[in-house]
């Protein structure tokens, strides 16, 4: 069995590296701490039960609030998936099977090809690799994501493999490009299906390498699960985020503690996809950011009732 062994400051970016905007400005998380109060009354069970299957519900007059705020515009579409993989039920899913781009949340599915060849010995799994892989998923390093599609033969090459090999898994996936330059990826595209079918799959070590894309995940970065929301700061993340002028996703695995110290794992994937570009797109990605963060929060108030213990600050 390979031994992974983590390096360096994790948290500094390689030199010379090339991001594209999902790698987030520090600026993101200088917006306003997000809280969500629960009712100070304790739901009785029958009311826990109603509360998990009204969650869909619950997002879907979230989002439309947000359309009349203002905070969503017209052309801002948007897709979630819950999936609590403690008990194993599905708990919601919104505009889950429809195509967006995908940005950088395509990077964990190169990581499965470079994997999946690796396990049938067509490529290494070295030190080098071991670096570019973590660059690529922790620090959304487009040259270590071009590098990693030239090794699997190109876009097209990571496309075909995955069809083949991950077709019911990864039924959605379009990867037809490599990572231009500015990183203004377009033509890549998922669905929160997709995201979520692999989440599980990753998460149940049913694919080469999961133990491995997993540590990647949970290196220490940024993302809109965990990062600048009112979550217990011992919940652990699991997660890849996604951005340009036209979509702000994140997707991920987090890990929630009960008080008695056992953890529920469930996963979580939100996306924002806009038509037409952001004219002022920092402002937009922090905003979008925030809404992310909050659907985070609410879910996982949900995932702690239905589990019976208190949220936790």
């Amino acid at each position: 069995m390979a031994v992974f062994y983590i390096a360096g400051d994790l948290l500094a970016p390689p030199a010379h590296a090339r991001y594209d905007v999902s790698y987030y400005p520090d600026g993101e998380f200088l917006s306003s701490a997000l809280r969500y109060n629960p009712s100070p009354h304790p739901a009785t069970d029958e009311a826990k039960a109603a509360q998990r299957r009204g969650l869909e519900a619950i997002v879907e007059e979230h989002v439309r609030q947000l359309h009349r705020q203002g905070r969503l515009a017209k052309d801002e579409n948007t897709a979630w998936s819950v999936y609590d993989f403690t008990s194993g039920e599905k708990l919601m899913e919104i505009n889950a099977d429809i195509k967006l781009q995908a940005a950088s949340l395509i990077k964990p599915f190169i990581a499965l090809a470079f994997m999946h060849q690796a396990k049938q010995g067509l490529l290494t799994y070295d030190d080098a690799a071991r670096n570019r892989l973590r660059r690529m998923i922790q620090h959304s390093d487009n040259n270590a994501t071009n590098w990693a599609l030239r090794k699997l033969g190109g876009p097209a090459a990571v496309q075909a493999l995955l069809r083949k090999n991950y077709g019911a898994l990864l039924a959605n996936v379009d990867i037809v490009e490599y990572i231009p330059q500015g990183g203004r990826t377009y033509r890549n595209k998922a669905s929160v299906s997709d995201y979520s079918r692999f989440l599980l799959a990753l998460w149940r070590e049913e694919l080469p390498g999961a133990a491995e894309i997993k540590r990647l995940m949970a290196l220490p970065k940024r993302d809109r699960l965990l990062t600048g929301t009112d979550l217990p700061q011992d919940t652990e993340v699991f997660s890849k985020t996604g951005s340009t002028s036209h979509i702000c996703g994140d997707m991920g695995v987090l890990l929630a503690k009960g008080p008695d110290g056992r953890q529920y794992a469930y996963a979580l994937i939100g996306i924002i996809e806009k038509r037409h570009a952001a004219r002022h797109y920092f402002r937009w990605l922090r905003s979008r950011g925030d809404i992310i963060r909050e659907m985070s929060g609410m879910v996982y108030h949900v995932i702690a009732d239905m589990h019976g213990f208190t949220a936790r600050r």
